[in-house]
């Protein structure tokens, strides 16, 4: 029996099910998603949504913060359980891995195509939670970092990637808007996930189990069969395929390149580096903070919110971090991005500024206000990225430059987290009241914003030595 090739195709030998002698390419290769020339284009965003709305709830990990410290004592936490610190680091090892994830598969994920990218990331994702669930078993953290940080942040990394550029070629028109429809819903994931983890905990809690562990089972089951749907769905243009009576501008906007940058090249720019250390700054500015909403209101206002009212302010945070991803990333197509990140940095200083004196008089309502501006600025500046990327390097391999400024991202979700944490503690050890040893790390955010404002003030369009010459 001999197998061979003919035109791309595997050829087997004729039998009752292959009468021709030939297997097709499987149903998750990048051939098998080419849309019919009559296809309607915003049937993609939702298949994106289905994936983003599912990983994003990694921005409601930190309901689980918590129960985690009391997994031995259930009620409280008992002399061997882990303290917030612990515990905190699983949050930022998967967004180091998103980042690391995303720059070392991104040139893989064009290659084949978002269907089978997306698949993967579907394994990852799920796969983490059920690593997890064993660890929460044995209690042995390193596997929860192992399970939800190293293999669900894998899952994240390639799951965020996987339609960005897909997008953006269905949508040459609207850049902005179609990215931010589709990663608003990593913005958004918290809003069904936070409060679906609460209500899960409550449902599996017993005498001898806090819920943590059912959980984390039930809910990657629940994420990957729901990811799926974004698999079987998702579709990319033919090569040939533009929107019905759109052209592209014979005179681009301002730092809008009609020219395109392979991703070897881009690494090589000042633009690609000044972009890395906005996204950086923007992202380290609010990731600490939603990483750790839920104890940091409840020991804000110590006695005011309760357990179930921080997860609903994790969840209003979730939905206007949505809700910004979209306007935001929208509102780009009409001001540019450049401009959309001056906003995001000026108007960022004055409210973080402003929390510590809130939080001080006790005003909840305008301390909650603050944070939803600033996590819409915060979501809208994710969106806003692959755009501004697409604006200055070109559609040729958008995907891949992305995945590797996402390694912005890994820092962040390092930097920030530890500033809110160590900070944290090092001023309760020195006998500073809980409601106020956040203070201090919200001037530092106005810090690290006036550089990320710096940097976006320096942007210029990418010189033509690095322009792509060979053909798409």
């Amino acid at each position: 029996m001999t197998i061979g090739r003919t035109a791309g195709i595997l050829k087997m030998p004729p039998n009752k099910h292959n009468r021709k002698g030939y297997m097709t390419a499987s149903f998750l290769d990048r051939q098998h998603t080419v849309a019919p020339p009559d296809y309607n284009r915003f049937l993609v965003p939702p298949a994106a949504l289905a994936v983003h709305l599912s990983i994003g709830q990694a921005y409601a990990f930190s309901t689980f913060n918590l129960p985690l410290t009391k997994l031995l004592g259930i009620t409280h936490s008992a002399h061997n359980d882990w303290d917030l610190k612990q515990v905190g680091w699983i949050f930022s090892i998967a967004i180091v891995f998103l980042g690391s994830s995303a720059a070392l598969f991104g040139r893989w994920v064009e290659r084949v195509g978002p269907r089978q990218s997306m698949f993967t990331a579907a394994l990852c994702f799920g796969g983490g939670f059920i690593v997890s669930a064993v660890g929460i078993h044995l209690h042995q953290l390193w596997m929860i970092y192992l399970g939800y940080g190293v293999l669900g942040g894998c899952g994240l990394g390639i799951g965020y990637i996987s339609p960005v550029s897909t997008l953006i070629k269905w949508f040459p028109d609207r850049p902005g808007m179609a990215t931010g429809m589709a990663i608003m819903g990593f913005g958004g994931g918290a809003l069904i996930a936070a409060p679906l983890s609460v209500l899960l905990m409550d449902h599996f809690k017993t005498a001898v189990s806090n819920g943590v562990l059912e959980t984390f089972v039930t809910m990657g089951v629940i994420y990957f069969m729901f990811m799926m749907i974004g698999v079987y769905a998702v579709r990319v243009p033919a090569a040939d395929w533009k929107p019905a009576g759109w052209s592209a501008p014979a005179q681009p906007k301002p730092l809008v390149t009609s020219a395109h940058v392979a991703v070897e090249m881009a690494w090589r720019t000042p633009q690609f580096w000044l972009l890395w250390v906005v996204l950086c700054m923007n992202v380290t500015a609010g990731i600490g903070v939603l990483g750790q909403a839920s104890p940091m209101i409840q020991e804000i206002f110590t006695g005011r919110v309760t357990p179930a009212a921080a997860a609903g302010f994790v969840g209003l945070l979730s939905l206007f971090n949505m809700l910004g991803r979209f306007f935001w990333a929208s509102t780009s197509d009409y001001i540019g991005r450049r401009n959309t990140y001056m906003i995001f940095f000026l108007l960022g200083i004055v409210l973080y500024s402003t929390v510590p004196t809130l939080g001080h008089l006790g005003y909840i309502k305008l301390f909650v206000a603050a944070f939803v501006i600033i996590l819409t600025m915060y979501g809208g500046g994710f969106a806003t990225i692959p755009a501004y990327l697409r604006d200055m390097f070109g559609t040729y391999q958008v995907g891949a430059i992305h995945g590797r400024l996402l390694t912005a991202w890994s820092v962040a979700g390092v930097l920030g987290p530890v500033l809110v944490n160590y900070i944290r503690q090092y001023q309760i050890d020195h006998g500073v009241p809980k409601a106020q040893a956040y203070s201090v790390t919200m001037y530092i955010m106005c810090g690290l914003l006036l550089i990320g404002f710096l940097c976006n003030f320096a942007m210029r369009a990418v010189d033509e030595k690095y322009h792509y010459r060979g053909s798409l």
